[in-house]
């Protein structure tokens, strides 16, 4: 497995402290740079990377490592410096380099090492390729970030960590792998989880989570097929009837009482010089956690403290391109949540999912659903929001095990859509159940209770109404 060491430090690693860490392999290892200058790569003689050291990050969210690499996790108190060693899978010296190298910098500055046991201050010796048939050529320009197993079809990353992140380097293998049209397939233990971010970005094939598993060999971690490396890629081991076969420890019981509720919601707004974005998702944080959010970012480990301003900003910088940036929240009270920004025609629209995680002794506020509609209404230019509650981690983490997918409890329409439908076809669903008008008289919008979030019926009457709907 390719192991990930961390440096978590009170200050910045300077250039000192880079270069003690760097002659963790000696004098005779070559030093270069890739993607732009953003990595440090580490490398033998011959160019082959041994370790790819990321820019330090500096974190000013408390729990922010213990969310990403377990309860147990020592850190600094934030704001502290992460700096992410990643070592090559080809050579077994890679991993105690990057032990070395991350355990000098929190040697020299005071910090700690993630996992602990990866730390040591001792020279590593590293093997010396000049007789080895291996040439080492530059990577073209466009080409993917590294990874451990390249085919025509498909990128191999291979990872071992307590919760698998959406980090700006897997960011980017997804938008290369997108781009020259092939999967993502990340490989872990069966022990490992996915972050609810990750868990978005590889929604849909060909990208997969693979699960290596002491009993059963590979198996898909979202769907549980049972899987084998074939033709370059992972692919369902098919029976002789041409059916695909659920692994056994997939199917095993997962997280019983606890529950999430996952709020998803667009709002449109002019496209006006004074608009300040991320308000909406701010307003729904306050009403459902009782706090704004507390950071956010582009990436995992989210970083930067929570600001509207400064998203703003950064949409700004990146429009007309969409951006796209994640949230979180105190680590008393999990939640996180995506927002993608996007210009349209006639604005700027903001599509947000937000999931709150809570234990057997709390219950979700459903009951707050419809006034949230209502403010995202009057304040913040709603147009569609559903509202669904699951039965899966409180820590908003996916295990690799089946979880039941999310019942619907609430749909709410707009009154931009409700006016394109019109206000009598759009009350009159052939169902049991009738709306509750939001809004005002002359712009009226549309709240549909669907259930509580106990009842998978819910999602027939979710589909007959969206049916009805489309009908006008």
């Amino acid at each position: 497995m390719t192991k990930d060491v961390i440096a978590l430090t009170p200050t910045m690693p300077d250039t000192w402290a880079l270069l003690a860490g760097l002659y963790a392999g000696g004098p005779d290892l070559e030093i270069g740079t890739a993607h732009d200058g953003a990595v440090i790569q580490l490398r033998t003689p011959a160019g082959r990377p041994l370790v790819s050291v990321e820019a330090p990050l500096l974190v000013h969210l408390p729990g922010e490592a213990q969310r990403l690499l377990g309860p147990g996790a020592l850190a600094p108190e934030a704001p502290f410096w992460w700096t992410e060693a990643r070592a090559s899978t080809a050579i077994p010296e890679a991993e105690p380099l990057a032990g070395s190298l991350c355990g000098r910098l929190a040697t020299l500055l005071g910090g700690t090492t993630w996992p602990p046991s990866a730390a040591t201050t001792q020279v590593i010796p590293t093997p010396d390729d000049a007789d080895e048939a291996v040439t080492a050529h530059p990577a073209p320009d466009g080409t993917l970030p590294a990874v451990d197993v390249l085919t025509d079809s498909t990128a191999v990353v291979i990872a071992d960590r307590p919760v698998i992140p959406l980090t700006a380097w897997l960011s980017d293998i997804l938008r290369a792998t997108t781009t020259s049209g092939r999967a993502l397939h990340i490989v872990t233990p069966h022990h490992a989880r996915l972050s609810l971010p990750l868990r978005t970005a590889l929604t849909g094939a060909p990208n997969r989570w693979v699960i290596q598993h002491p009993d059963c060999g590979y198996y898909d971690g979202l769907s549980g097929a049972i899987l084998r490396w074939q033709d370059g890629t992972f692919a369902p081991a098919l029976t002789a009837d041409g059916q695909a076969t659920v692994a056994a420890p997939f199917a095993q019981p997962g997280t019983g009482t606890e529950r999430q509720l996952i709020v998803s919601f667009r709002t449109h707004h002019d496209a006006e010089a004074d608009l300040v974005l991320g308000r909406p998702l701010e307003t729904a944080w306050h009403r459902l956690a009782g706090t704004p959010p507390t950071g956010w970012g582009p990436a995992e480990p989210i970083n930067l403290p929570w600001s509207t301003r400064q998203l703003t900003e950064l949409a700004q910088d990146r429009a007309p391109d969409p951006t796209h940036v994640l949230a979180v929240g105190h680590p008393d009270h999990p939640a996180i949540a995506t927002l993608r920004i996007t210009r349209t025609k006639t604005g700027i629209a903001q599509d947000t999912t937000l999931a709150l995680g809570y234990d057997e002794s709390q219950a979700p506020p459903l009951d707050t659903i419809e006034a949230l509609a209502e403010t995202l209404l009057n304040e913040h230019g709603l147009t569609t929001m559903l509202t669904s509650i699951r039965r899966a981690r409180r820590d908003l983490t996916i295990p690799p095990q089946f979880e039941a997918p999310p019942i619907p409890t609430a749909f709410t329409l707009g009154p931009s859509e409700v006016r394109d439908i019109g206000l009598t076809h759009a009350r009159r669903p052939p169902l049991n159940l009738r709306p509750t008008q939001l809004g005002t008289t002359s712009r009226p919008a549309l709240h549909y209770p669907l259930g509580d979030g106990t009842d998978a019926k819910a999602w027939t009457t979710l589909d007959k109404l969206t049916t009805h709907l489309k009908k006008a």
